[in-house]
């Protein structure tokens, strides 16, 4: 049954005698008054998120029905909570005197979700609910070419192994089209879904879910969506230059297949969504065999060792469910070491040591008995303390590995901010949250990489440069177009200038505007290819990526400094550099204390976000593919 929390000047006046009500109106709120409250909540928020968090865990790691109605009654009863706690706020909106601290905490706490609760309660349930089966028909989607036989399924996993592997363009285009059939069946609760997130934010005083989004970046909502379009204008160039390059190589593989428009079939980029490209580098990279080594060999040769100690040690012959059983720990055992190496990386920097608690509860590996969210995600489950995990279905490839050294970096902010009240225990903005991890990968250089014996000695002439921006351009500028026309869909969605029978014609037609991507197959106002991406079902806003890809260079270059490096930026590895650790850390301790620009400016002289550092970081890449693409007929249609 919900309960209806009272305003806190209506809380204050049925405290008072009745007679004294009615007698003398009720003083209005003081700061001390907000300050009170600003105290409360903390301590509310922080006893009520565990029952959330730990639903919500549970539901993505176990996929039931029971667990869909656990986490969808826990998920109705925070947001009660959170929308009652910002009622109350209200009271505070115009008092003065308030401390900038409380005022700031007043002003985050309406920001505290992505998923707004409308006040009627029968909305709100329909609304968590509706989450909660998104979330689910996404973790258990698979692509069944027999509906009949289970054998004939494969799992998100299996598809975008193809995709990673097989340069073969009907097996890609298979495996793709597979996937996105997971979108279909959710359209519908989509589109309700998304009118339910619109009235939940007009309750709170938006205009609109977009607007909401767009208000937590300490700017206007309309400023901030022009700042993502100015550094956009800054990065695009680049991007422009390696979509040429990549489609002229991709068109000498596939000849009169490719479209004529410019664009590049998005089933042919060797990942699922073509938001990274890393996979073409064999294809791609402009000298062929010159410096660094096979990531992926040596991982699975780790792997494979890890096993054939477990087979000696077994005693006879094993059984087939005891090789089984092997086969499972010696994935264990390599996932493990696979986290233990990126959390020496943080380490190395003077950050703590994980607490035991983080490898007996993560998920490491896709549980065999039943289904799972396996998109790579951090958790922190009870503000304060350090119960912090991973879930992830790992695999000893070099993707992997990355991923695991981003995901660590949201473990360690959450353990740099713990002890801040649980309002500002949040990236400065979450592009932060989400630059952390990739700053540190942007310091797996190939002398990093030699070190911990995953390559051989790196070589240092201009060739292997190359190569080496040319691949971690595949995954890092490929990306910038894609992270922003996520949140570009949405905001068109929230605002009604998409409508639902236009959300998979305009998905393409963005996709196409800023990636120069097309769809390998015709699509229908049926399909919803959006879902067949993790963000869109479980409702994760997604400009914080783009963001990040901006700020993780600033990042980079400021600890660079830092540390005292010495030579190109892209040659510079801070492991096990103290002094710059110790930057770092102070960095993460903030929090959200404060405006992002102010925790930016100590972090690097600057209070805007700006992209010269990426611009610097990839000009002797550009240098290089402006040459390549003399000629060529570039741009799309």
């Amino acid at each position: 049954m919900k309960t209806h929390a009272l305003s806190f000047a209506l809380s204050l006046a049925l405290a008072a005698p009745l007679a004294a009500v009615a007698a003398t109106p009720a003083a209005p709120p003081s700061a001390a008054d907000a300050h009170a409250f600003v105290e409360r909540m903390n301590a509310d928020y922080k006893a009520r998120y565990v029952e959330p968090s730990a639903a919500e865990w549970v539901a993505e790691t176990y996929i039931t029905d029971d667990t869909q109605k656990l986490t969808a009654r826990a998920n109705e009863r925070w947001l009660q909570w959170l929308s009652a706690e910002v009622e109350q706020a209200r009271a505070f909106e115009h008092t003065p005197g308030v401390d900038a601290s409380d005022r700031r905490a007043l002003d985050l706490l309406k920001l505290q979700t992505a998923m707004p609760a409308p006040k009627n309660p029968a909305h709100l349930s329909e609304l968590t609910a509706l989450g909660s089966k998104l979330t689910a028909a996404y973790g258990s989607g698979k692509y069944c070419t027999n509906d009949k036989d289970p054998a004939s399924c494969r799992t998100l996993d299996d598809l975008s192994a193809v995709l990673a592997t097989d340069r073969d363009w009907d097996h890609d285009l298979d495996a793709w089209a597979g996937w996105h059939r997971v979108g279909r069946g959710m359209l519908k609760d989509y589109q309700r879904f998304a009118e339910l997130l619109n009235e939940g934010a007009r309750d709170l005083g938006y205009a609109d879910v977009g607007v909401m989004w767009r208000s937590g970046y300490d700017m206007a909502p309309d400023a901030f969506a022009k700042e993502t379009d100015r550094l956009w204008g800054q990065v695009k160039p680049l991007y422009d230059d390696l979509q040429c390059y990549a489609r002229t190589k991709l068109a000498q593989k596939y000849g009169e297949r490719m479209p004529k428009d410019g664009t590049i079939p998005a089933h042919i980029t060797g990942n699922m969504w073509a938001q990274d490209w890393s996979n073409l580098y064999p294809l791609l990279a402009p000298y062929p065999g010159v410096g660094g080594s096979d990531v992926n060999a040596r991982l699975q040769a780790q792997r494979d060792a890890a096993y054939a100690d477990l087979r000696k040690g077994a005693k006879g012959t094993p059984t087939p469910l005891e090789l089984a059983t092997l086969e499972r720990e010696a994935d264990l055992k390599s996932a493990t070491a696979m986290v233990k190496r990126s959390e020496d990386f943080y380490t190395s920097l003077g950050f703590p040591p994980l607490p035991a608690s983080f490898y007996e509860k993560s998920m490491l590996l896709r549980p065999r008995d039943r289904d799972a969210l396996c998109h790579a995600s951090a958790w922190p489950m009870d503000l304060g303390s350090t119960d912090m995990r991973i879930k992830m279905c790992i695999r000893p490839t070099e993707e992997e590995q990355y991923v695991i050294y981003h995901e660590m970096g949201h473990i360690y902010y959450y353990l740099a901010y713990k002890d801040r009240p649980p309002i500002f225990q949040a990236g400065a903005n979450d592009g932060f949250h989400e630059a952390i991890g990739d700053t540190v990968r942007l310091n797996l250089t190939p002398a990093y990489l030699a070190q911990i014996g995953l390559a051989d000695k790196a070589a240092g002439d201009d060739k292997a440069l190359l190569n080496e921006q040319m691949k971690l351009a595949l995954e890092k500028v490929a990306f910038l177009p894609f992270g922003l026309l996520i949140d570009k869909w949405r905001w068109g969605v929230f605002d009604g200038s998409i409508k639902p029978d236009e959300y998979n014609a305009a998905w393409w037609k963005l996709r196409r505007e800023y990636q120069g991507l097309s769809s390998p197959v015709a699509a229908t106002p049926a399909d919803f290819d959006p879902g067949a991406k993790n963000h869109v079902p479980t409702n994760v806003p997604y400009m914080r990526y783009f963001l990040a890809r901006i700020l993780q260079f600033q990042f980079y270059r400021s600890l660079c400094d830092a540390a005292g490096h010495q030579g190109p930026l892209a040659t510079c590895s801070i492991y096990g550099n103290k002094e710059a650790g110790a930057k770092f850390w102070k960095m993460l301790g903030e929090g959200a204390r404060q405006p992002w620009q102010a925790t930016l400016k100590e972090m690097t002289g600057q209070d805007t976000m700006d992209a010269s550092a990426i611009l610097d970081y990839f000009a002797p890449l550009q240098a290089w593919l402006k040459e390549q693409n003399r000629g060529q007929s570039c741009g799309w249609h």
